[in-house]
């Protein structure tokens, strides 16, 4: 990354300083690394490693993603209502939590020598734990967009910058099955080869989130509610985030199984773990070259709202193409790959789009109540991600459970059932439609006019200046 194309701006107040934006995205790249390879990997290492039955873990973790998802805005209600030093709400979380978190996160793919049910208690006793930490690190990071500048347009050069830095974890985190395909390879186990990435994208991509400590807080706005309930309820002045958050919970809300049940069962003509890696690298190359323009694209539409409604109606319409193309042949994958990597070129702006539009909620919370809520706001992103994965858990559980799914065959190389195999490719490709719809239902209703901005955030300069001027009197 290049710092000099980062200042699309001119420097002023408000300013975020190129070098700041550059600590702040290495620091996302680490942490979505680690958060990457466990909320990707873990569920599937219960699976076919630990050889936990199916329908017990998607049981099992969709209660576990369910009650830490409630767990999550009191968490960030609490941050909103403790009392901190001026411009200190935030960063601290980003220093001294880290260690733990990676730590537990490398724990949680030890190969213990336990029974079915002494696994199941070992890794739910490790994940609790570490979501606890995660929550209140995850909340810190991404509340720092809004509080790194006053301003709108400034803040979504932020979102764009550290989204393409959490981009790059998660790319980072997805060469793990060409890695796993090479070491097994070579001979090493397929458990230790799980260990050895626990460690080094678990434990030291938390360690390289800790750059993010370097941004500094640019808002330092209103007095904290004085109850964690009260911090809470304030959600209700806030229709914008609730309806951002309904709707990436409808996109989970689809028949589907993790893609490497796909590749690993129906991909023939190469090796399973090869095609996924490849499907990913091919489709994801566009869509992590338009990032780069997403301020641009944004406001050559109308808005971050025109980006969402783009990214589900190009999916709904490539995902129909593509199922119709089909997969069985060399070409067909090709082609298959084309049609996914338009569909993510408007579908990667979508975490950039949420998070400029969340912050911007935020200004209008304030001005509504005098509160700031980077806590109980951004915790609801983390919210939303664990009832995503609740919901996906549960669902695929009782898919995999339905179509008869059998680690022990997958374990020995053995083919699955012609049954399971005939709904893995319509599974893949159609299911997330149903997701989609739901997402422009609820995206539909939101607002996002450039105009109102502008007020909002000459309202709070007014007031902000003039609390301050009542301060310097008082004292």
């Amino acid at each position: 990354m290049r710092l000099s194309m980062l200042n699309k701006t001119p420097k002023g107040d408000g300013y975020v300083a190129n070098r700041n934006i550059f600590n702040y995205a290495i620091g996302l790249t680490g942490q979505n690394i680690s958060y990457a390879y466990v909320s990707g990997w873990l569920r599937y290492f219960c699976i076919n490693l630990l050889n936990i039955a199916p329908k017990k873990v998607g049981v099992i973790f969709s209660a576990s993603y369910l009650w830490d998802a409630a767990n999550d805005p009191i968490i960030g209600a609490f941050i909103d209502r403790k009392t901190h030093r001026p411009y200190q709400k935030l960063r601290p979380y980003l220093l001294y939590l880290p260690p733990i978190i990676g730590a537990l996160s490398a724990l949680m793919f030890l190969n213990v020598n336990f029974d079915e049910n002494g696994k199941i208690i070992y890794i739910l006793v490790l994940y609790f734990i570490w979501d606890f930490f995660y929550s209140f690190q995850d909340v810190g990071l991404w509340g720092m967009i809004a509080l790194s500048s006053p301003h709108s347009d400034e803040r979504a050069r932020v979102a764009q910058w550290v989204s393409i830095g959490a981009g790059a974890g998660g790319a980072v985190a997805g060469l793990f099955q060409q890695f796993r395909s090479m070491l097994i390879a070579k001979g090493i186990s397929d458990i230790t080869i799980f260990l050895i990435f626990g460690i080094v994208f678990g434990f030291m991509g938390e360690i390289l989130s800790m750059r993010a400590h370097k941004i500094p807080e640019m808002i330092e706005g209103g007095q904290p509610e004085k109850s964690t309930l009260k911090s809470l309820t304030i959600l209700r002045h806030n229709p914008t985030l609730l309806l951002i958050s309904a709707a990436r919970l409808s996109l989970s809300v689809c028949p589907k199984v993790q893609n490497a049940y796909f590749f690993e069962n129906r991909v023939t003509f190469m090796n399973g773990q090869q095609a996924e890696f490849l499907s990913g690298l091919l489709s994801g190359i566009p869509g992590t070259a338009t990032i780069l323009f997403a301020n641009k694209i944004a406001a050559k539409i109308g808005g971050m709202k025109r980006v969402l409604l783009l990214s589900q109606f190009t999916a709904i319409t490539m995902r129909i193409i593509a199922y119709f193309a089909g997969f069985n042949s060399l070409p067909q994958f090709v082609i298959m790959n084309i049609l996914l990597s338009v569909m993510n070129m408007p579908g990667f702006l979508m975490d950039i789009a949420h998070r400029a539009l969340t912050s911007d909620s935020i200004d209008e919370v304030e001005l509504k109540t005098g509160v700031r809520t980077e806590g109980v706001s951004f915790s609801m992103q983390n919210f939303v991600s664990k009832l995503q994965g609740g919901v996906s858990a549960l669902i695929e559980g009782l898919i995999l459970t339905k179509l008869g799914y059998d680690s022990v065959k997958k374990n020995a190389g053995l083919p699955q059932s012609d049954y399971f195999n005939k709904f893995q490719w319509p599974m893949f490709m159609l299911g997330p439609i149903v997701g989609a719809i739901l997402y422009l239902f609820f995206i539909g209703f939101v607002k996002d006019d450039k105009a109102h901005k502008a007020n909002v955030e000459q309202k709070l300069k007014e007031r902000r200046a003039a609390l301050k001027e009542s301060e310097n009197v008082s004292v």
